[in-house]
């Protein structure tokens, strides 16, 4: 089994992305895991395949929050992923997305986790590199193969339904991220992953498609700090921005609200088609079905399907 960042740089190679999706309970990871097992078995995603490092298979990312983390807890999602990635010998691996405290990056790391996002985006760019190299030295001394990610421009911090642009988010192009300072950072903290603010934002509007991506930024970007860029808040991103972010660069992509909201209507659906049904295990497949549609449909167009 390959590690993280050589199906990461197999991605960037073929110029697709791999699929970063967060849970905070067992529907959400059945649900991401059907998807990515059912796309492999059935030949449906070609591009995936042609990279030696895929094994023939749609890698997956699971990702969980400081908030989802402590609800499911991160040894025992840790376990809950290794042991699919063990039994099934599938491509799956655990991200610990968003972490701020070094303590949460520190237990992230003995827990198991395959990578790390040390969120320092919201802090000023010296004080952003200082908190990002401290998480770099202390993984790195913990288990070298853990990936490190690096978030530079602070693009919202919540998967939700947005009303409105959220306070301080960077979409004016004088305050997304600089080639020249991403460049900068990247030497400066050591980190595996860069994800910049590029036009994307956390949750995704009511009604309406997210702001489109700056592509020749992405793409500025990339020639200047040469590791894999991550594009997070993907919700709510046109089809057609998603390709274009790809042949630019982007070779992980973030997807969180569209499954959060795709659950809340399945269970819905689940408890209006049993009202008196008090059995958790009869009730969430109309969960996991939703969700797992949103997902099939991403990994798809991520991967050229």
């Amino acid at each position: 089994m390959k590690n993280l960042i050589k199906i990461i740089k197999e991605a960037e190679k073929n110029k697709v992305a791999v699929g970063h999706f967060n849970i905070s309970d067992l529907t959400g990871l059945k649900a991401i895991f059907e998807a990515a097992r059912e796309l492999s078995s059935n030949g449906a995603c070609l591009s995936a395949r042609q990279g030696s490092a895929f094994d023939g298979k749609v890698p997956v990312i699971i990702g969980t929050s400081d908030g989802e983390a402590d609800f499911v807890g991160r040894y025992q999602v840790a376990a809950l992923v290794k042991s699919l990635r063990d039994q099934y010998r599938f491509p799956i691996f655990l991200n610990s997305d968003h972490t701020h405290e070094l303590k949460d990056v520190e237990i992230s790391a003995y827990a198991g986790y395959d990578a790390v996002i040390s969120d320092g985006s919201k802090l000023g760019f010296e004080d952003n590199i200082k908190n990002t190299k401290k998480a770099v030295d202390l993984v790195r001394k913990i288990d070298k193969n853990i990936l490190v990610e690096g978030e530079l421009g602070y693009i919202g911090s919540s998967s939700k339904i947005l009303d409105k642009l959220p306070e301080g988010a960077a979409i004016n192009p004088k305050d997304l991220t600089k080639p020249d300072l991403a460049a900068k950072f990247v030497k400066k903290t050591g980190v595996d992953l860069l994800a910049p603010a590029v036009g994307n934002l956390h949750g995704m509007f009511r009604g309406a498609k997210n702001p489109d991506l700056d592509i020749a930024r992405i793409k500025a970007i990339k020639k200047a700090v040469g590791i894999p860029l991550v594009l997070h808040g993907g919700s709510g991103t046109k089809d057609q921005d998603f390709i274009l972010a790809i042949k630019a660069g982007i070779s992980v992509i973030h997807i969180n609200t569209e499954i959060r909201v795709a659950w809340r209507e399945g269970i819905e659906k689940g408890l209006k088609s049993m009202p008196q049904e008090i059995t958790p295990y009869k009730v969430l497949p109309e969960a996991v079905a939703a969700m797992k549609k949103v997902v099939l449909e991403r990994l798809r167009l991520f991967n050229g399907c």
